[in-house]
C-alpha cells in the first residue's frame, strides 16, 4: 500500500514565527502619528544591510517621500549604520524596534 502521512520539509507555515536565521535579525516596524501602518511590520533582515534599507523599503512601500525613523521611540540613527548592529545595541525581546512617521516625531 501507498504510504501516508509522509513528512515533508517544514514549507512556508509559519515562517514568521521561527527564529531568524543568524545572518539576519527581526526588525518590527511600528507607525506612529498619522504614518500609514503596514499589512506585514516584522521582517528578517540581513545585519550586514545599512539602516537606509529600511528607510527605503518604507518610503517605497508607504509611497512617501520623506519618512521619519526612530529607535526606541526616541533617537534616529545614522542611516549609514548597520543593521546588526543597531540591533545589538538596541533590540528589545530579540527585535529591533523602528518607529516611523511622516513628520519629525522625537529627537
Amino acid at each position: 500500500g501507498r504510504k501516508e502521512g509522509r513528512k515533508e520539509g517544514r514549507g512556508g507555515a509559519g515562517v514568521m514565527d521561527s527564529p531568524a536565521p543568524p545572518e539576519k535579525v527581526v526588525v518590527l516596524l511600528k507607525a506612529t502619528g498619522d504614518a500609514p501602518i503596514l499589512k506585514q511590520s516584522k521582517f528578517k533582515v540581513l545585519k550586514t544591510e545599512r539602516f537606509l534599507f529600511v528607510s527605503s523599503f518604507l518610503q517605497k512601500n508607504l509611497k512617501l517621500d520623506n519618512v521619519f525613523l526612530y529607535l526606541n521611540s526616541s533617537f534616529s540613527p545614522s542611516l549609514n549604520e548597520y543593521i546588526g548592529s543597531l540591533h545589538e545595541a538596541y533590540n528589545v525581546d530579540g527585535k529591533l524596534i523602528v518607529n516611523y512617521s511622516t513628520t519629525p516625531a522625537w529627537g
